[in-house]
This record gives C-alpha cells, sequence and structure tokens, in this order.
C-alpha cells in the first residue's frame, strides 16, 4: 500500500518531542481484523511519549532507522526488521537514537480473536 495523501504532520505526541509524520495507509477501506495501518516517520532525536494502548493491541515493525520501544518500561530495539508487540493496556513510548536519521516504523493494530 502506497500513501495516496500527504503525511499527518504531529508534534510532540504524547508529551512526547519532535514532529512525527503519520500516513494512513489503511484509511477507510474495511480489511479486517485490522483497524489501522500507520506508516510513520520520527524526526532524529524525536520520542514519541509514554501513551496506553486503549482500544486495539498492536505490533511495531521497523522499517529505517535505529530506535527503541519501550514496552512497560523495558527497552526493545528497534531498527531494520525488528518487531515489537504491544498488548492492549500496555504502555508504550518510542525513541529515536539516530542523531541525524529520522526512524521509520509501521504500527499494525487490530481486532483480538474471540476466545
Amino acid at each position: 500500500m502506497q500513501p495516496t495523501k500527504p503525511p499527518d504532520r504531529r508534534r510532540d505526541l504524547f508529551g512526547g518531542v519532535g514532529e512525527v509524520l503519520v500516513w494512513d495507509l489503511l484509511g477507510a477501506d474495511a480489511a479486517p481484523p485490522f483497524t489501522a495501518i500507520l506508516r510513520c516517520e520520527l524526526a532524529p532525536g524525536g520520542h514519541v511519549g509514554r501513551h496506553v494502548q486503549q482500544a486495539f493491541p498492536e505490533i511495531v515493525v521497523g522499517l529505517g532507522g535505529v530506535g527503541e520501544a519501550k514496552i512497560g518500561g523495558i527497552a526493545h530495539r528497534l531498527a531494520v526488521g525488528d518487531v515489537v508487540y504491544l498488548p492492549l493496556g500496555e504502555v508504550l513510548e518510542l525513541r529515536n537514537l539516530g542523531p541525524e536519521a529520522p526512524l521509520h516504523y509501521l504500527i499494525v493494530k487490530a481486532r483480538e480473536a474471540p476466545r
């Protein structure tokens, strides 16, 4: 899926620092069980502040650059090919560890399977 419109520009997301560009790759298209697919670019040295996943669990996939995803206070590397799972109700914080290059990542949210 390629973005068809300009990204949503967000600053200091969830009390973080720096700009995050967000492309909504799913948009209004239905693709159950997925609820959102977001391609993101976090500015060099930036971070997305701590926030709780309140609606859907998600995975974060590293696409480029070097960063860190903290889940429940535990740091996980986020670079090309790294995948981090974020359960519903858990706390996430993202940090770009690259001083000169943006951190590129994909967020995929999905409904939990019925039990």
